[in-house]
C-alpha cells in the first residue's frame, strides 16, 4: 500500500477559507482539499508548501502558523497531512491542476464535497477560527 506525507495551506482571507477541487482521476477525484503536495527528502511541511503552491498556484506564501496533521486510510493509500495557516505575499492562486476554486465562508465550510483527509482538517480549522 502507497504512503504518502504532505503538507497543505489553509488560507484565510476576510473571513473566508480558500479550497479547490481536485481534477477528476483516483480515489479522491473531483473532492474539495486545501491545496499542496508531497514532502521531498529532507524537506520539513512547511518548505514543502511554499514550494508546492509556487508550482502548482505560481504565488508566493509565507507560513502563518502550524495547524493540525491528520493521517488518513483511504482505500488505496495511505496519508499523513500537515496542515499549516499561510498568507499570500504574491500571486493570485492560479489554477494548473485544480478544476475549480471558491473561497468559502466559515458557514460555507460544509457546502463542499472534501476529500476525507481534509475533513479532519475543516474541523480544526473551525476550531482555530472559533478561538481567534
Amino acid at each position: 500500500m502507497k504512503s504518502f506525507e504532505v503538507a497543505c495551506a489553509v488560507f484565510v482571507s476576510d473571513g473566508k477559507v480558500f479550497s479547490a477541487q481536485r481534477g477528476p482521476h483516483g480515489e479522491t477525484g473531483l473532492k474539495w482539499e486545501f491545496p499542496g503536495g508531497k514532502l521531498e527528502p529532507g524537506e520539513t511541511g512547511e518548505q514543502a508548501i511554499v514550494r508546492e503552491i509556487k508550482e502548482e498556484l505560481q504565488t508566493d506564501i509565507s507560513v502563518v502558523k502550524y495547524l493540525t496533521t491528520v493521517e488518513h486510510q483511504y482505500q488505496t493509500f495511505f496519508i499523513k497531512m500537515h496542515a499549516y495557516i499561510c498568507d499570500i505575499i504574491k500571486g493570485s492562486l492560479t489554477l494548473n491542476e485544480h478544476v475549480s476554486s471558491k473561497w468559502l465562508t466559515v458557514d460555507e465550510l460544509d457546502s463542499v464535497d472534501w476529500a476525507d483527509a481534509d475533513k479532519d482538517i475543516v474541523k480544526a480549522l473551525k476550531e482555530y477560527l472559533k478561538n481567534g
